[in-house]
This record gives structure tokens, sequence and C-alpha cells, in this order.
């Protein structure tokens, strides 16, 4: 039996997990992300970690085929990082110090992108060779899986898929310094922003003003529950993220478009709503794309790890 080692790093944590070679998960765990001195114990406490699980379940390094990793920012072909800055790293060999810390063999990529291959292994994507996972979280990431492999890009920042333009009459800055991205409306913290403008634009009831603090959940559950103001916002929300589908279906032809991160707790509402919008600017060729939610939740990432060290 062979084994291996997905990783999934975030600012605050990395989330592991142990797999056999046919995706069956064994064994998951959480370490700290330790960002301090521009995280330079950051891949030396993954090592370790490893090597303790080997330990524990009494694994030698022939019987490991590798570990995969996703970490927050752009990965070139050749596994490099270039620049991760919630972790503060710059630019870094990624694969060349893990492989040398641990003794194995590493790949890396971008998270989005391991999380999309993932759902395409053993998720939503299952059984499809070309899919594109959108994530919405507190930003939109993007992950494409073509043929079954992960579209990289010329250096590594292919699939910034929060980024493309949805409203050219935009004034406020996105956090890329662009106006007008998708990210800036359907995202976690894009939602609370509409929300709070529609809020102060018109006087009509709602729910949501008796929710100090609310958030992008409150939004969704209010909209269910039949808040007419609250499920206005939902809907013109979810036709930009629509047309944003459809521009990168129109440029991808995907089989699939899977819905993953937190914000897609909120569930079937977002296809629902975000049908219109997607129809009104999709190609003819690619109509029938089918759009369905991604189902590996905050596993989808270290599943993508291992499917990625497999296939190296």
């Amino acid at each position: 039996m062979k084994y291996g080692f997905g990783a999934d790093l975030g600012g605050t944590t990395c989330k592991l997990g142990l797999f056999t070679t046919d995706g069956e998960l064994i064994d998951k765990w959480e370490i700290p992300t330790d960002t301090s001195n521009n995280g330079e114990n950051i891949l030396k406490d993954i090592s370790d970690s490893i090597h303790g699980k080997m330990v524990e379940k009494d694994l030698t390094r022939d019987m490991i085929t590798g570990i995969g990793i996703g970490v927050p920012g752009a990965v070139t072909p050749d596994g490099i990082v270039n620049r991760c800055v919630n972790l503060g790293w710059g630019v870094l060999p990624i694969e060349k110090e893990l492989a040398e810390l641990s003794g194995l063999n590493v790949k890396a990529a971008n998270d989005a992108n391991i999380a999309a291959l993932g759902e395409s292994w053993v998720g939503s994507g299952r059984g499809t060779d070309s899919l594109v996972m959108v994530t919405l979280g507190t930003g939109i990431g993007g992950g494409v899986v073509i043929n079954g492999k992960i579209l990289v890009g010329h250096n590594g920042a292919a699939g910034e898929i929060g980024h493309i333009n949805v409203n050219e009459d935009e004034l406020e800055e996105c956090g890329c310094g662009n106006h007008g991205c998708v990210e800036q409306y359907a995202s976690a913290t894009g939602i609370v922003r509409v929300a709070n403008r529609r809020l102060a634009q018109t006087q009509r009831a709602s729910k949501l003003r008796e929710i100090e603090g609310f958030t992008a959940k409150d939004v969704f559950d209010l909209a269910k529950d039949g808040d007419e103001l609250a499920l206005e916002i939902v809907r013109d929300i979810c036709s930009l993220l629509g047309k944003m589908i459809a521009k990168v279906c129109n440029v991808l032809n995907p089989e699939v478009v899977l819905i993953g991160g937190g914000v897609s707790r909120a569930g079937q509402i977002i296809i629902d709503e975000l049908q219109d919008g997607f129809y009104s600017q999709v190609f003819h060729a690619s109509r029938e794309t089918d759009i369905r939610l991604a189902s590996l939740g905050n596993d989808a990432g270290i599943y993508g790890g291992m499917r990625l060290v497999m296939e190296d």
C-alpha cells in the first residue's frame, strides 16, 4: 500500500491529510501557521508534523508517494512561490525547500487550484475532465482543471476569476487596485458591503437593520425567510456572479462549474439565483454547463494536494 500527504496552507492554520493512493483519507489534522519572521518556520513545522504522523502510523519513506501542498498565492510550474503576502513570503522555491526538509517528493500549487483538483478527483466534479471551481470566501478564488490537469498559467496566476470586472461604473477600489471586480460583490465581505450600501440608499424595511454587524450568512438566511430587501440583494449579487461565470465559460467551455467556499453553505439559493445572469451572457455552446455546489468543503485542498503529488 502506498500513502501520501495533502497539505492546505492558510494564513492561520495548515490543514494536513494522510491518504492512500486510491483516495481514502486515513487521518486529518491541523497545525498553526507561524508567520513570525516572514514565515521562516512554516515549512519546517509542516515537515516535522508529517514526520510525526509517519512515526505514529509506522510509515517509512519508501511507502510515501510524497507531499502535495496548496498555498495562498501564485506558484509557477516549476514550484516557485511568487509572493504570499499573508504568510510573509516573497519568492520562495517551496518544492525544493520542503523536499529538502522532509526527504520526500513535493509538488505545490495555488490553494484554489488544488481545491478544484480535489473536487474533480473525489468530489462534485468526479467523473468530469474539465471544470472550474469558484470559491466564495473572504475573497473569491478560482481553480481550473482541464483534461484532468490544473491550469497553472505562465507564472502560476491562472484562475484569478475573482478579479473579472462585472461593473464598469464602480467607484470604490477593489483590494487588487481595480474597480468593479466580482469579488467586491459576491465574496463574504462583498455581500456585506453591498447590503450596507443598499440599506443606506433606501428606507425600506428589512430585518437586516436589526442585526448589528450582520454577515453574508445573515443576508442569505433572511432572503430564504422572505425578507424582500435581503432577497433583492441576493438576486443582484448572484446575477453578477452568474455573469462572471458566463465569461469564464465563454473562454474555457468547462463541463462543470462548482461553487465552493464558506458562502456556498447558503446552498441551492446561490445556484438558483445566478441562472438569469449566467444565461444573459453565456455563449450558446456553453449554455448546458452544469453549475452545482462543491461537496468536499474544507477538505478539498488536502484531497487536491494528494492528487497533485500522485500525478508527479
